[in-house]
């Protein structure tokens, strides 16, 4: 579940708040209960590298290893 930065439009307070969904309203500030909230953006809180799932599982066959190698296509989405 992602944790999104909320900044305060009427007092100014920065907090982070677990939300559900992207899409879903913002909360109310935690310092003065105001509604008037936006969202900040920030970074993500994390980072994919090396071999893993997203590269080498649920293929088969010539798309197995997209990165490099010997099965590796070029460009195609054959």
């Amino acid at each position: 579940m992602p944790i999104f930065d909320f900044q305060c439009d009427s007092c100014g307070h920065e907090f982070e708040k677990l939300v559900l969904k992207s899409d879903a309203p913002a909360p109310a500030c935690v310092s003065c209960a105001s509604e008037e909230v936006t969202k900040k953006v920030s970074a993500p809180g994390f980072r994919l590298s090396g071999s893993g799932w997203y590269e080498t599982d649920f293929k088969t066959g010539k798309k197995k290893n997209l990165a490099g190698g010997s099965g590796a296509l070029s460009g195609t989405d054959s």
